[in-house]
């Protein structure tokens, strides 16, 4: 089988490479509009920045999947607000009536924070959903997960487009070398980074 053979994967890179640096602007908005339907329809964000950051390299995969996916978020909260606002409270509101007064307080500030540090280990579906609790305005959940989004994107694209330089370059994959690589273990300590400076604002902002 040809799945075992890493110069298979190396070819299939190749082309790749080829055909999304063939017409750039055409493949930016597929990657768009299949971002915007994935995560409208509940799709996970992660498996998106890996891909967005192999198709494009760190910085305009870290562009085209911060617009895209703060699109689809805001469809679906959109979506959510107006067709099934009371269903989602019923179930979500006693469970998230602590982080409620907290977000009434300031939307902007306290959501932007939420976003930036993960949304506090909800699913990616989920926390779309919970500004309907408070009935966030639409143009500040935009741009609070806009620039929310903005750091730990950049950590998972730059990932991405690490694994897409890592197969470029080499002609034996081995999984240690891989992490060992400049472009693979920075992102891993940045988003490590990442990490304890959200649990940091947890405990200051969300009492977690």
């Amino acid at each position: 089988s040809r799945l075992d053979d890493f110069s298979y994967y190396k070819e299939l890179q190749s082309d790749i490479n080829n055909y999304i640096s063939t017409n750039i602007v055409i493949n930016l908005f597929y990657f768009l509009i299949f971002a915007i339907i994935w995560v409208a329809l509940l799709g996970f964000g992660s498996p998106i920045l890996i891909i967005s950051g192999i198709l494009f390299g760190q910085w305009l995969g870290t562009f085209i999947s911060v617009i895209s996916i703060s699109i689809g978020a805001l469809t679906l909260y959109a979506i959510g607000n107006f067709f099934f606002r009371d269903l989602v409270k019923s179930i979500l509101e006693e469970k998230f009536e602590k982080y409620i007064k907290l977000f009434q307080k300031n939307e902007f500030y306290y959501f932007f924070i939420y976003r930036f540090i993960g949304g506090l280990g909800i699913p990616f579906g989920l926390q779309n959903l919970i500004p309907i609790l408070f009935n966030m305005k639409k143009i500040n959940y935009f741009f609070s997960s806009f620039f929310g989004f903005i750091p730990g994107f950049f950590v998972f694209n730059t990932i991405g487009a690490g694994l897409n330089e890592y197969i470029e370059k080499t002609d034996n994959f081995s999984f240690f070398e891989l992490i060992l690589t400049d472009e693979i273990y920075i992102p891993i300590l940045m988003f490590i980074g990442l990490m304890v400076l959200s649990i940091i604002i947890k405990k200051k902002f969300f009492n977690v």
